[in-house]
């Protein structure tokens, strides 16, 4: 048993089942005992891998496309540039040196990450040097901005319904593991074993930007896994050393993430008061933002092992049957700019 099973069995105990929202909230952010709060876990050696860690490129295209986005946003002597979850550094440290192609960018920028482990905070820092650490968006200070979100929606807890005879109950962890509750929906909605997830905290902070970006110019980029419409279905997955476990199985020692609804947040965005043109594949964001060119420059400079990891990396990211198209990238901007490429395009 895990410290924070122990802690968990105590709840429920006390105060009945908990929702799945909850218990995974516990999993992952719990102060002391939660999977994010005390280790890196990126990586061959950790649990999983995300796209920036996979190959340089990822983080050197988005760099590119923010220099691109400020240019777009006026070219404001200060900006805020923002991550949420920005993992070890990775991705923030390849933005900022691809963006050296924007004379004047990095002097603008003003790098501000929302992480909640302290863990991740001193890898960040040792990366990153001069930043300012959030424990949410609240804290950031207003003006211009640009938003980049790799894999940070997922990881917002869900929660979970499921329609058992002509009844929707809602799913929860109790003393004996999973169970369900009953649950304020309509009935007269959905069918018979349907599985729907709302994801609240998700829609929060998706419209809190979605303010900033209307009182602001700016934009926002979401990189994530998940669908382009609301769909039913049981996305809910744990891993660990990057194989698929259980939920319920050692709390507080496996990744628990969801997929994201990018239809849900593209609505949540706009009724901040963003303009948010449809989503696209990861692949085509890639393709479109010079994968293959930049690819095949790093290989023209390298020996055959490392063209073969080069090539690998970049059947990852954008295979069709890999990251290319089950990530989806969205971008939010105030209403009054330009849409930036390749958003929007025929």
């Amino acid at each position: 048993m895990t410290p924070l099973e122990k802690i968990i069995g105590e709840i429920i105990a006390a105060e009945g089942p908990m929702p799945i929202d909850r218990y995974v909230g516990l999993c992952l952010g719990h102060p002391v005992h939660g999977y994010y709060m005390s280790r890196d876990p990126f990586g061959e050696h950790g649990d999983f891998m995300t796209a920036p860690e996979i190959s340089q490129i990822f983080g050197e295209l988005i760099g590119v496309w923010c220099a691109a986005a400020w240019d777009a946003v006026g070219r404001p002597t200060q900006f805020n540039l923002v991550e949420l979850g920005p993992g070890r550094g990775t991705l923030m440290a390849d933005i900022l040196k691809a963006a050296k192609v924007m004379p004047g960018f990095r002097e603008a920028a003003r790098i501000h990450l929302v992480e909640m482990s302290p863990t991740l905070r001193k890898l960040q820092k040792e990366k990153l040097g001069n930043a300012t650490w959030h424990e949410s968006i609240a804290s950031i200070p207003g003006g211009p901005m640009l938003l980049i979100a790799n894999e940070f929606f997922d990881a917002i807890p869900v929660r979970q319904f499921e329609k058992r005879h002509d009844k929707w109950l809602e799913r929860c962890v109790g003393a004996e593991g999973m169970g369900f509750m009953p649950a304020a929906l309509d009935n007269a909605l959905g069918a018979n074993g349907d599985v729907i997830e709302f994801a609240p905290q998700r829609i929060d902070i998706a419209r809190e930007i979605g303010q900033r970006l209307a009182k602001y110019k700016g934009c926002a980029l979401v990189i994530d896994y998940g669908h382009l419409q609301t769909a039913p279905g049981d996305t809910l997955q744990a891993v660990r050393a990057h194989e698929y476990v259980d939920v319920t199985d050692q709390p507080g020692e496996s990744d628990i993430t969801s997929h994201v609804d990018f239809e849900a947040l593209a609505k949540a965005f706009s009724q901040g008061g963003a303009a948010v043109p449809l989503a696209i594949t990861q692949r085509a964001f890639l393709l479109a933002m010079g994968l293959e060119q930049r690819a095949a420059i790093l290989s023209s400079k390298a020996d055959a092992n490392s063209r073969e990891i080069l090539a690998r990396a970049v059947a990852r990211l954008a295979g069709e049957t890999e990251m290319g198209n089950l990530f989806k990238v969205m971008v939010a901007t105030s209403a009054d700019l330009p849409m930036p490429y390749p958003f929007g395009t025929p």
